[in-house]
């Protein structure tokens, strides 16, 4: 049985953020929200840039046509995340992620370094898994905070680009395991 004050505490952590006239209060994690989708906005902006010159670096059939998928629902989470900042009834906006900028340098040194073949096919995937696993934590977060904040349509946005990403880090690793690790390690140096 729950004590008063332990139903005071669980009914706090629980409460959810009222829209009024479909208008969302403000509050710390709104503020919190707004600036992830931001970032995450940007991020996604950055990567239609960079997936790309990947696909024109990979020589294996399986990641370019993993690599072309994701680049297509790169384009469709650019698009989803301009409806949730209209949940928000804010318009869509970027800030700079310095954790993505250093993941997208290091993509771009991998493949200013890399002869096209196995081993760079490989160090592109571990590339793009680096990315994908900021992106899931980030969506997972985002979506996280959609269900605080009581933003149903939001929230219902992110989960589907969030199980999206974690479909594009899952045939990555497909494609690495049963082709494009084994012919690294197989190549000689």
């Amino acid at each position: 049985m729950q004590t008063t004050s332990e139903n005071t505490s669980n009914d706090h952590v629980k409460s959810k953020v009222k829209i009024t006239n479909n208008r969302v209060q403000t509050s710390q994690l709104m503020e919190l929200f707004e600036e992830k989708l931001k970032v995450i906005l940007w991020t996604e902006k950055e990567l239609t840039t960079i997936i790309p010159k990947m696909i024109t670096l990979a020589t294996s059939d399986d990641l370019i046509l993993a690599l072309t998928d994701h680049l297509h629902q790169t384009n469709e989470h650019i698009t989803r995340l301009a409806k949730v900042f209209k949940t928000i009834d804010k318009k869509p906006a970027t800030f700079k992620s310095n954790v993505m900028d250093g993941l997208i340098a290091e993509a771009g040194e991998i493949m200013e370094d890399c002869d096209k073949g196995p081993k760079c096919d490989a160090a592109i995937i571990a590339a793009t898994q680096k990315i994908e696993h900021y992106e899931i934590a980030t969506y997972g977060t985002l979506r996280e905070y959609a269900e605080t904040l009581n933003l149903r349509e939001a929230e219902r946005l992110l989960l589907k680009t969030l199980n999206e990403e974690k479909e594009a880090d899952k045939k990555l690793t497909e494609v690495a395991v049963q082709s494009v690790n084994v012919e690294a390690a197989s190549e000689k140096m």
